[in-house]
């Protein structure tokens, strides 16, 4: 049985939260309707329902999302507290929209999935969860850890963690004569090319070598970030504190992105959101290889898709320099303001040892034999275990400048992306968008002007 400890409750002199960009009042409405008939504090366990809005559970059809109801259920049979498990709008800049909107409210949502890059935008909202599961964060990876630490506070624990990787047509790779997956660049544009001419001369016209989200957004700032960490261009804002993105390193990734579109990329390829890219790929099946997470492989080899069984994993590919995966996914934050935190926090210890002991049961023997693993990342515990012991691993992760520019972070996202869209819509050439970028990111930050720091192995 499940016991809960007492956790003081938050001070009533917190800082106010910083101003959302947007507020999703409907769904405000319907989850404080969930929630706000528990303005009691219960002091019996029976009585208590712990709201947790889930990002991925109602966008993720998959076994996963299955699995995510299930957990609840055995904590309700287990403690007698009741979980409502809430959506979350689509985007990602709605989601964050909703949260900081909703952590003004008290007792609407108790637990929050969240993004590895809000910490520093809504760190005041959420409970410091150094103490309260100091044990599940001494069994996380330190990397991930400190993405969702904000001036010593660790506002969400570590939950579902994702790394962006190479997703391939093994079928097709074994048709045109390839034997692995393409490592480099310059090898994914060549054998883009080659399925994809090959494909559409067969009478598929819509068939694409390569897909990933290009609309300016989010996606785009992980996607070009990953272009420029390959060439030696970067992290946007380095660990010192300097604005490093103005560099020809990072113009020269630019602008071979924008050489793709076109030619081995859709035309439209600019307004593409990840959906976007994973219909192309899973759902019609007319893109050889796509700009994917670790998290597509419950989405793709879990649910029959059109390339159900013709899919592989590897890490993003190198230029100059070895490639680099964003670090994404989500944590698990306790808000300040809940009305029930000893059953929030106990709901978020919960899930952390049923993640647990499903990395520990993810063995090779249980994946389908079709799927392809190659060259993963290292951080992916449960996923690179899969991959045969004399298979070499490779790739390295980058983390986006959240935790260094904090409630910044939004702006500095946008400006960044805003820029890179220019460049792949012909609006702006590169070298100028870079100057421009640099003196705005200045502006943002307060950070001054500097150059690419050694990447870490």
């Amino acid at each position: 049985m499940i016991t809960f400890s007492s956790i003081n409750p938050p001070s009533k002199s917190r800082p106010a939260l910083h101003k959302r960009l947007r507020i999703i009042p409907v769904l405000a409405l319907a989850v404080c309707s969930a929630g706000c008939h528990h303005a009691t504090p219960d002091t019996n366990p029976e009585q208590v329902t712990v709201n947790f809005m889930d990002p991925e559970w109602s966008h993720d059809q998959s076994r996963r999302s299955v699995m995510s109801e299930a957990n609840l259920r055995e904590f309700e049979e287990q403690t007698g507290v009741k979980v409502k498990h809430l959506p979350a709008p689509e985007t990602s800049q709605q989601q964050l929209a909703a949260m900081r909107d909703l952590l003004r409210k008290p007792d609407t949502v108790d637990v929050y999935g969240v993004d590895v890059v809000w910490s520093g935008l809504l760190d005041d909202g959420f409970l410091d969860l150094k103490p309260l599961l100091a044990s599940e964060l001494s069994a996380a990876d330190p990397d991930v850890v400190a993405g969702y630490t904000v001036n010593g506070r660790v506002v969400a624990v570590p939950y579902h963690t994702n790394v962006s990787i190479l997703m391939y047509r093994t079928d097709l790779l074994k048709k045109y004569g390839f034997r692995t997956p393409p490592q480099t660049w310059s090898e994914l544009e060549k054998i883009a090319l080659r399925i994809q001419q090959g494909e559409r001369a067969a009478g598929d016209q819509n068939f694409a070598g390569f897909v990933w989200p290009g609309a300016a957004g989010e996606g785009l700032t992980c996607v070009a970030l990953e272009w420029q960490m390959s060439e030696g261009g970067g992290s946007i804002i380095e660990a010192n504190h300097t604005v490093s993105v103005n560099n020809p390193h990072a113009i020269k990734a630019w602008q071979r992105g924008a050489r793709w579109i076109g030619t081995i990329s859709p035309s439209s390829s600019a307004t593409y959101q990840e959906w976007d890219a994973i219909n192309a790929f899973e759902n019609s099946g007319e893109a050889a290889f796509r700009r994917a997470w670790t998290s597509d492989y419950f989405l793709t080899n879990e649910v029959e898709t059109a390339v159900y069984g013709k899919t592989g994993f590897t890490n993003v590919p190198a230029g100059t320099m070895p490639g680099a995966g964003t670090l994404g996914g989500f944590g698990l934050g306790v808000a300040r303001i809940s009305k029930h935190p000893a059953e929030a926090v106990a709901l978020v210890r919960f899930l952390l040892h049923k993640e647990s002991q499903l990395e520990q049961s993810r063995a090779a023997a249980q994946l389908p034999p079709t799927t392809e693993f190659y060259r993963l990342p290292t951080i992916l515990k449960a996923y690179s275990r899969s991959i045969p012991a004399n298979q070499p691993r490779g790739g390295r992760v980058v983390a986006r400048p959240s935790s260094l520019t904090g409630p910044n972070y939004e702006k500095v996202s946008r400006a960044y992306a805003d820029a890179v869209h220019s460049v792949l819509t012909g609006k702006q050439k590169a070298a100028p968008a870079a100057a421009a970028l640099e003196n705005e990111l200045i502006q943002i930050t307060g950070f001054p002007k500097g150059q690419p720091q050694p990447a870490r192995k």
